[in-house]
């Protein structure tokens, strides 16, 4: 016959794990939060700021020019007039970048929690130090300056985003329209295969998971969303912080290959978190009574019996 109080222990310790996951859960999503609230200070601080956006995106050009790889308007005027390719486009870049981006970062929260640290961390550092660029150099995208075709307005019959008139109409409720450097729809895919590449087993596979970066790159472009530098500034911002969040992480897994053993990998972050959680910030242990018979003297006294 099995003790009563085994079945009592883990009831009562679980507790505190259970109240730290839904602090861990809650920290999680006010990060998002306030990642969101700092994007959408920077449309209304430099929103408005269309000469020196235009400005800017000239010197881009310009750059694009002597460097030879100004392939923009060429792309994206022998690719809009292909109403599937155009409807295609039109779609994935209005879906994926946060579809697949934040789908991504869930699954790595609730299946592989030693991962999303460093890669959560490279993530939202990317993002974070993006704003600086859209707030301190505006730049207007290829779509916006003077010969180019709005590929994703001109297919707006096809999806809900709005037509080229209607951006005009609501300029103030839609997206920062002089976000174009860094590109984070090419840093965020770049950081989505990353991480697909860390999740493949198969070499085929990792090598496959670059395909979404690389589509993603060439809808921004064609579409006349990004300048190339665009991207290549996202992608080289996303790649710098995924090398310093992610040291720690790669770290363990050379030194688990080494020693042929597997890097332990808990099943859940915010779990895996309490269990790490200093037992004084746990204030003090939960206290376990322990259970036992009760004589027939002591049942009928309330007294133990005498030694």
């Amino acid at each position: 016959m099995s003790h009563p109080s085994a079945s009592l222990v883990p009831m009562v310790e679980e507790a505190p794990a259970r109240i730290f996951a839904r602090r861990a859960a809650l920290r999680e999503l006010a990060l998002v939060v306030a990642l969101y609230a700092a994007y959408s200070a920077t449309r209304f601080v430099v929103g408005g700021d269309w000469g020196a956006a235009r400005h800017h995106a000239l010197q881009i050009l310009e750059v694009e020019r002597w460097l030879h790889i100004d392939i923009e308007q060429a792309v994206n005027h022998a690719v809009t007039p292909i109403t599937a390719v155009s409807v295609f486009s039109a779609y994935w870049y209005a879906t994926m970048h946060f579809i697949v981006t934040w789908t991504v970062l869930i699954v790595l929260y609730v299946r592989r929690p030693a991962l999303y640290r460093p890669a959560r961390t490279a993530l939202f550092a990317a993002t974070f130090i993006a704003l600086f660029g859209y707030m301190f150099y505006p730049t207007a995208p290829p779509r916006l300056t003077a010969g180019f075709i709005d590929t994703v307005s001109t297919t707006s019959q096809y999806g809900w985003w709005p037509s080229a008139a209607e951006q005009a109409q609501n300029a103030s409720t839609v997206t920062n329209q002089v976000a174009a450097m860094p590109s984070m729809h090419v840093g965020w895919a770049l950081w989505v295969s990353v991480v697909l590449a860390c999740l493949a087993r198969r070499r085929w596979l990792k090598v496959l998971a670059f395909g979404y970066v690389a589509t993603t790159t060439a809808v921004v472009v064609l579409t006349a969303n990004h300048w190339l530098l665009d991207a290549v500034a996202g992608g080289a911002l996303v790649l710098a912080c995924w090398w310093v969040a992610g040291r720690p992480y790669a770290s363990a897994v050379a030194t688990g290959r080494r020693s042929g053993a597997r890097v332990a990998i808990p099943q859940d972050y915010a779990l895996a978190a309490a269990e790490a959680y200093s037992a004084a910030e746990m204030h003090e242990p939960p206290a376990v009574v322990e259970l036992r018979e009760i004589s027939s003297h002591e049942r009928d006294t309330g007294r133990p019996p005498a030694a």
